[in-house]
């Protein structure tokens, strides 16, 4: 029956409360407040509204032994929940979702919820870091962080919740660290990481290699290129990929687990007269072949389109004004799942369009739990 597989992933999260304070079940909980999220709802008090609504629907599912919570019960039961706990369910439920190819993106990037700042507790805003399967289109996970400077904490612990046997996974500058590409390569996967200032000497050998192999149009130097044009909307992009396995003179590349090749990825964009030009440079455990890894270079940016630019637009994830314990990060997750559902459904309809229908079709809001086509 649709909903039962999520449903008993849910029921297995730990109930932070005590025996005799426990009216009514937290996997029941959990379910309708992800069904709610499918169907539009951006906090508490819209889940119980939600749940009045479909009660007959629901008992389809689960037994409501006790009616329906109210939205301070949703609120102080969830916000208690550990974090930790609703991510593992999430990421061992999504794992079933789909099979990862060899050779598979995951997106490691960051994204602050703007409005989850609490002045009175003085908390600053949630700040998560999120994983995106670039080829599926599923939020793997998230990890929440204090501020954007300890992306290099969480990031660890991101990774260690994921599958990363055959993937690729690209991180920006901030996560350019050598315990982190030595933990991927442990996990079995492989790494294209974006190299900036922050590790100064190698930064300066890669731009310092390919200036002086550019100037000399590659002679005597082995490396692969690749080229792709874009246009659209009276833009023009030409994005130029030259990669090689030279690593002789990068400053302590043998401190860098797995490193096989380094990259220069150069973008000239061609809008209304005016032409630019960008140049970003990369260290990776892939082989120096420039067409796999200017592909995973492009496909990074998915989780700003697919995951950051929909729960903020289509979710409203940066107007949420949760601020009770750990709600701001549980809700979030729970995002994720209601995302997730929305995303593997088949026909080619927005996720905004699929949360409209879901709230108003009972077989529709059916079919994305069963994540069939009708």
């Amino acid at each position: 029956m649709a909903g039962e597989d999520l449903l008993a992933y849910l029921s297995v999260i730990r109930d932070p409360r005590i025996e005799r304070n426990k009216k009514h079940d937290l996997g029941e909980m959990l379910f309708i407040a992800v069904c709610a999220a499918i169907s539009g709802a951006e906090g508490w008090s819209d889940i119980v509204e939600f749940a009045e609504a479909k009660e007959d629907w629901l008992r389809r599912f689960i037994r409501l032994d006790n009616g329906i919570p109210v939205d301070d019960t949703f609120a102080r039961v969830l916000s208690r929940i550990a974090p930790q706990a609703l991510q593992q369910c999430l990421v061992s439920w999504t794992q079933t979702l789909h099979e990862q190819s060899a050779g598979a993106v995951i997106a490691i990037d960051g994204k602050t919820v703007r409005r989850s700042h609490d002045r009175r507790r003085a908390r600053g805003p949630l700040h998560l870091v999120r994983a995106w399967a670039t080829e599926a289109g599923l939020a793997l996970g998230q990890v929440a962080t204090e501020v954007k400077s300890n992306e290099i904490v969480a990031i660890p612990v991101l990774l260690s919740y994921l599958e990363l046997k055959g993937a690729i996974v690209t991180i920006d500058a901030m996560g350019c660290q050598r315990a982190i590409a030595e933990q991927i390569v442990a996990q079995r996967g492989d790494y294209v990481l974006a190299v900036k200032a922050n590790q100064a000497g190698l930064h300066e050998g890669i731009v310092d290699f390919f200036d002086t192999a550019l100037a000399n149009d590659f002679r005597d130097v082995a490396h692969t290129h690749f080229e792709q044009t874009d246009t659209g909307h009276g833009r023009i992009e030409v994005r130029r990929c030259w990669v090689s396995e030279h690593l002789e003179g990068l400053a302590h590349g043998e401190r860098w687990a797995g490193l096989r090749s380094i990259a220069l990825l150069e973008s000239e964009r061609h809008i209304e007269g005016q032409v630019s030009i960008e140049r970003r440079y990369f260290i990776s455990s892939l082989p120096g072949v420039a067409e796999p890894i200017a592909r995973a270079i492009r496909a990074h940016w998915q989780v700003e389109n697919g995951c950051h630019w929909v729960l903020d637009m289509t979710f409203r994830e940066d107007d949420s004004r949760i601020r009770r314990g750990d709600g701001a990060e549980n809700f979030s997750t729970l995002r994720h799942f209601a995302l997730n559902l929305l995303k593997r459904y088949a026909p080619k309809l927005s996720v905004r369009k699929k949360r409209i229908r879901a709230g108003f079709s009972d077989s529709f809001r059916e079919q994305l739990l069963a994540g069939t086509t009708i």
